[in-house]
């Protein structure tokens, strides 16, 4: 079904892993392996989508669940789901995919997977993205000092499934 935005968001597939390997070098500074990208799609593929927009990928969201104590109620072990990666080709920017992204990956984290919280990392400097998950329910639970490998800190952001 294609959003008002004229995008799509599905599960991403082995053939799409370039593309997302692309709009990962284009658009942020922190770039994973090719193997990392796969072992995400092999363990969490309902939680690995990509949003295509006229045929071509144009973003992506890679996400792994993990069992911990909460950030929301750290006298809870639960399981977190864990937004790894988040991007968006700058040219689909501004449509809701991002958006449309994160609440797909979370439905898949919380249903499919049984997460209990989300979390995700987001450098401080990054208001756009600090907006969006504050919009979604996240909140800033700590600042992770020097997170990144230029020295930025992150802020570790946290919400309820």
């Amino acid at each position: 079904m294609i959003s008002k935005g004229g995008f799509t968001v599905r599960e991403a597939r082995e053939e799409d892993i370039e593309a997302v390997i692309d709009i990962n070098k284009r658009t942020l500074p922190e770039n994973y392996p090719r193997f990392y990208f796969k072992l995400h799609l092999h363990n969490f593929p309902k939680a690995f989508l990509v949003a295509e927009m006229n045929g071509e990928i144009v973003g992506y969201i890679m996400c792994r669940v993990e069992y911990d104590s909460l950030y929301t109620n750290p006298s809870v072990v639960g399981r977190k789901g864990h937004i790894v990666s988040l991007a968006v080709l700058p040219k689909a920017r501004r449509r809701g995919v991002a958006t449309a992204l994160m609440k797909k990956a979370m439905e898949a984290m919380k249903n499919v997977y049984g997460a209990d919280e989300f979390y995700l990392e987001v450098r401080v400097s990054n208001m756009p993205a600090i907006s969006l998950y504050k919009k979604l329910g996240f909140k800033a639970v700590k600042v992770l000092q020097k997170y990144y490998g230029d020295g930025e800190d992150a802020y570790l952001m946290a919400r309820p499934a």
